[in-house]
């Protein structure tokens, strides 16, 4: 056998590319209110406050007319994009054409951004007719030194339900994978039979994911200060996300860039905190 035989062999790569660890989809879209289709840079959303009913106190007395409030919110929408090239001559290197498991890298990329913007805007100051509103701080939970107890989750569900908010509107609440490990260590100190204790070591399990009302999202996006990280719980109706343009994308040839081949991702969105009374913010210390 000749021995320059191996100068005929090609070096072989996997067939298939595996994905890192990664969030795929966006967790909290489902969770608010989507308003699609918008066109232009901003859009209005129209909210209409409580009123107060008088008493009649004689018959065919003239009709009092109430001064319904009107507001208003802001979405301010925003381009972002994912893109990569792919070297026709790298394919060939490679025996194995990346581009497809690169564009999807791109829409997850994208779908990320998505709860980026919709965790950013649940804290940030929303814009109104006139300005804008900061977050409420009566609706702000201390961390008093420790993580997610039982006793902030019960303080959170007091707060919502004190503002009239409706126990028919699905709840949520956005945490870490630390605060459920916090619940872990809070169910050892309960009485095995009371009904806190078999709900929280089922939720830690994962063989539920509501307490208190409020249906869990896990989410290691949440912005963090020091060793505080920010958790919110809040209702459908707290947040609205806009969406100009969902992810859309493309895979072109670029001749300019040597053949190239360009995988291209992006999308136009925003997001506003409707109503402060319907979120609220959980500081909890984090060790890690």
């Amino acid at each position: 056998m000749s021995f320059q035989v191996t100068e005929a062999f090609v070096e072989q790569y996997s067939a298939n590319f595996m994905t890192l660890a990664q969030q795929k989809e966006s967790r909290l879209e489902m969770c608010v209110n989507v308003e699609s289709g918008i066109v232009g840079a901003s859009k209005a959303i129209e909210r209409i406050g409580a009123a107060d009913a008088y008493q009649l106190t004689s018959r065919h007395a003239d009709t009092t007319y109430v001064d319904t409030p009107h507001s208003r919110r802001w979405l301010d929408l925003y381009d972002y994009a994912w893109s990569d090239l792919v070297d026709e001559m790298d394919k060939i290197k490679m025996l194995i054409d990346p581009t497809s498991p690169y564009l999807q890298a791109g829409v997850m990329a994208l779908n990320r951004k998505k709860d980026d913007v919709i965790i950013a805007a649940m804290g940030a100051a929303a814009r109104t007719g006139s300005g804008t509103t900061v977050f409420k701080s009566g609706n702000k939970i201390a961390n008093g030194g420790n993580g997610m107890t039982v006793a902030k989750l019960i303080a959170t569900k007091q707060l919502l339900d004190e503002a009239e908010v409706g126990e028919d509107e699905p709840r949520f609440i956005v945490t870490t994978s630390e605060q459920i490990s916090n619940l872990l260590s809070i169910s050892s100190g309960l009485m095995p039979s009371s009904a806190d204790y078999n709900t929280v070591r089922a939720l830690v399990a994962g063989e539920i994911d509501t307490y208190l009302g409020f249906k869990f999202i896990r989410s290691e996006r949440l912005p963090k200060a020091s060793t505080v990280r920010s958790c919110y719980a809040f209702t459908r109706n707290a947040m609205t996300l806009g969406i100009g343009k969902d992810i859309t994308t493309s895979i072109d040839v670029l001749p300019t860039k040597n053949q190239s081949v360009q995988v291209y991702a992006r999308m136009s969105l925003g997001a506003v905190r409707m109503e402060e009374e319907r979120i609220v913010q959980i500081d909890c210390v984090e060790t890690a």
